[in-house]
């Protein structure tokens, strides 16, 4: 309990420091939330032209994928909130010898790198993506029980353990290369494919987007709950089982590089 609380007076301090770092560059915070704005009405704006040329796809609504591009944007930006960031920067953390320092303070470095940094944008941007999921399911007449989404959010929750655990696998990379901002960068292109309906692919591109890299599980299943379309409960177990696996090989990933680190110095 003690390690705990004082591991939560630690986050508390790194929070302070990102309001204060924000709060010192309010026109590129807000110039930030614009862009992200601006992406979102377009990739809403992008389903309603296909929609003008199709009912359905597959067998998702133009209301109900309006809702599942909804869930992949919240779950994006709140991963972007926690975690982007702080991924990214890996690579630069080696190169200048910064997590030299990191490695001899009596904290778990992978707790350090992991959270340092808070990007308070993702959360005014993940507000936008709520109200258009609200909007969206009373288009379609539903209203979800409490325990809809409160199973909603823990699974949002494991879509960003996966977002988390395999960027920074990939940002491990990081310590056998001078820089893998290319390959943690080309992972976060693949969110696009969490936004689509996952009956919309089929065969191998479909399995290996399910198993390999399991993009089509973050998002749809959280939104299949919404709109109660799980053909089955083994969805939400594949999904929970995704990422406990994802994390566990991020994790045996990033002592493996550890153990292999011999400093900036070196």
């Amino acid at each position: 309990m003690m390690n705990w609380r004082r591991y939560a007076t630690i986050y508390a301090a790194l929070w302070r420091n990102s309001v204060v770092r924000e709060m010192s560059f309010k026109g590129n915070f807000i110039l930030w939330v614009f862009v992200e704005f601006l992406w979102f009405g377009l990739q809403l704006s992008f389903i309603g032209v296909i929609y003008l040329h199709t009912d359905r796809i597959n067998d998702w609504t133009k209301w109900e994928v309006v809702l599942l591009i909804g869930a992949s944007h919240f779950i994006q930006q709140i991963f972007q909130a926690f975690f982007l960031t702080n991924c990214t920067q890996l690579s630069e953390l080696i190169r200048t010898g910064k997590l030299d320092f990191m490695l001899l303070l009596p904290v778990n470095t992978r707790f350090l790198v992991s959270l340092r940094q808070v990007d308070l944008g993702g959360f005014v941007n993940g507000s936008s993506a709520i109200a258009v999921m609200i909007y969206a399911l009373k288009q379609l007449h539903i209203t979800p029980s409490f325990g809809q989404v409160a199973g909603f959010l823990a699974l949002c929750l494991s879509g960003i353990l996966i977002h988390y655990s395999l960027m920074l696998l990939l940002s491990s990379a990081s310590f056998w290369t001078v820089r893998a901002q290319g390959i943690v960068w080309g992972y976060y292109n693949l969110f696009n494919i969490a936004r689509m309906p996952d009956s919309a692919f089929q065969g191998l591109f479909r399995a290996f987007f399910t198993f390999a890299i399991p993009m089509l599980l973050v998002s749809n299943v959280p939104a299949k709950l919404l709109l109660r379309h799980l053909q089955s409960p083994l969805e939400i177990v594949l999904l929970i089982g995704m990422s406990l696996v994802c994390f566990a090989l991020s994790e045996f990933g990033w002592r493996f590089a550890l153990r292999r680190y011999t400093s900036a110095s070196s």
